[in-house]
């Protein structure tokens, strides 16, 4: 028999006759990157849908009649009437090494004019967090290399630490310098930009191109004028990315930035789809959006590679109210807050940490203990000088004792100032610790202090000292670094 001939059964035995039945619905209203679709009853949350002219949605609404959807990717024929068809899966984001350097939306699409990452491993955006059994305890600890964090407000790999503050205050800065310190420590960062102005991502990227950040960074970036579906999407994006290599037992570093714009793209949706809408017109389960992200932030098992994931979510204030529905939920999420302060950024002191309301709850037990010890005292003498400090705006003189305290918390706050891009080193941290707890900066004029600590901290690198070394050995080298030469 000619082999054109042949059947299907001849073919593949397997192959059997049965009825095969598909739903097909019906767009019925498009607008504002949201379509309403009837005639899909077995349609599941979070599946993506076809429709007919080339367009992708996202399912995010089921309603007894019709169901509501994102639309993912618009041709510009979408319009009501066209048919839409189920996929049976859920919306995935490629993922893998090959996503390292480069800058992409929400769906996996390059941003940066280059082609598309060639690994074909794909990663849900929506997946359950990790088991209490699959988690490890935070116990290494993620540098900054900004001093006031890594000495008061430390952060563990695998936290979920708030940066909190007003607009304008340097919280993106922060962010920033937190991934170029990773340069050289095997942590893989993903920079996630929601709503942002282009301007602004532009100035990101090329702040990381020459730090030579952008090797272990991705980003992914979902502008201000993008659709409110798309700036929802991205943090699941990122923490895909991120989830990724923590699975294979990598440490990664994710920013959000920042979930104050995220939860306003989610209220945008809510409110487009008919959701009764709760306290600030949020719907109900706006708690459940953020909390079901940052959970998947931790350190995993030895028994599961022993990779960590930490997050550091960025949220805006107005006139300094933490108090206020967003930072609340979020300050109940993380684990401890840096809080930014606007009398501190006018006051010139920059970064403008508030120590006094910023808190890590479980970093301490990631702090290297030579650090730990050194900074132990730290906050205490800042405190207390801040105290005395107010009390002498009232002209009282002042015992001799009070006001060496004072000049020894002038020094303090005059090491706590920090310029953008100077991440200090694990050595470094150390070195003006000691230095100011044995008192070598006393005696230094406040303007002289930043090349006095520059000058510590480029010996410091050089040295062959490590944090395990003895205190009196750091004490011996400190004073032979601050010899006049």
């Amino acid at each position: 028999m000619p082999s054109d001939s042949r059947s299907l059964f001849d073919l593949n035995p397997d192959y059997s006759i049965s009825t095969r039945i598909t739903e097909q619905g019906t767009v019925i209203s498009v607008g504002d990157g949201i379509i309403w679709v009837q005639g899909l009853p077995s349609a599941m949350m979070d599946e993506v849908i076809y429709l007919e002219d080339g367009s992708t949605a996202l399912v995010f609404l089921l309603d007894p009649e019709k169901l509501g959807a994102i639309v993912l990717e618009q041709k510009a024929s979408l319009s009501s009437g066209i048919s839409v068809r189920r996929s049976g899966r859920r919306l995935d984001i490629t993922i893998g090494d090959s996503v390292l350097g480069r800058v992409l939306d929400p769906l996996g699409r390059p941003l940066d004019d280059m082609p598309a990452p060639a690994d074909h491993q794909r990663g849900l955006l929506e997946v359950t967090s990790p088991t209490i059994l699959d988690r490890n305890f935070v116990r290494n600890p993620l540098y900054t290399g900004n001093r006031i964090i890594d000495s008061q407000i430390p952060i563990g790999k695998g936290q979920r630490q708030l940066i909190i503050g007003d607009n304008g205050l340097g919280k993106t800065s922060l962010a920033v310098d937190a991934i170029l310190r990773q340069q050289g420590e095997d942590v893989l960062c993903v920079y996630v930009s929601i709503g942002q102005t282009r301007s602004s991502v532009a100035t990101l990227i090329d702040t990381l191109q020459e730090q030579g950040a952008t090797a272990y960074t991705t980003l992914v970036v979902a502008e201000a004028n993008e659709l409110s579906g798309c700036r929802y999407l991205a943090p699941f994006s990122g923490c895909a990315i991120a989830e990724y290599w923590m699975q294979r037992g990598k440490d990664t570093l994710i920013i959000y930035d920042d979930l104050t714009q995220h939860a306003q793209a989610y209220r945008e949706l809510s409110l487009l789809l008919h959701r009764p809408p709760g306290r600030e017109a949020y719907p109900g389960d706006i708690f459940y959006l953020h909390s079901r992200l940052l959970e998947r932030t931790t350190v995993l098992s030895p028994e599961l590679g022993g990779g960590s994931m930490t997050a550091l979510p960025i949220v805006e204030t107005k006139q300094g109210e933490i108090a206020s529905y967003i930072p609340t939920n979020l300050i109940s999420i993380t684990d401890g807050q840096i809080y930014l302060d606007q009398k501190l950024f006018a006051a010139g002191m920059l970064p403008a940490i508030d120590v006094t309301r910023s808190v890590s709850r479980i970093g301490g037990k990631a702090q290297h203990p030579a650090i730990k010890q050194e900074a132990g005292r730290i906050r205490l003498d800042y405190l207390q000088f801040l105290e005395l400090e107010a009390f002498t705006r009232f002209g009282t003189r002042l015992e001799p004792a009070m006001e060496a305290k004072l000049k020894r918390g002038r020094v303090l706050r005059q090491i706590m100032v920090q310029d953008r891009l100077t991440p200090v080193s694990a050595t470094g941290q150390l070195t003006w610790l000691i230095a100011y707890n044995e008192k070598l900066l006393d005696d230094c004029e406040l303007n002289r202090l930043p090349s006095i600590l520059l000058q510590l901290e480029a010996a410091a690198k050089q040295s062959k000292l490590t944090l395990d070394a003895s205190r009196d050995q750091w004490r011996q080298q400190i004073q032979t670094w601050l010899q006049p030469t």
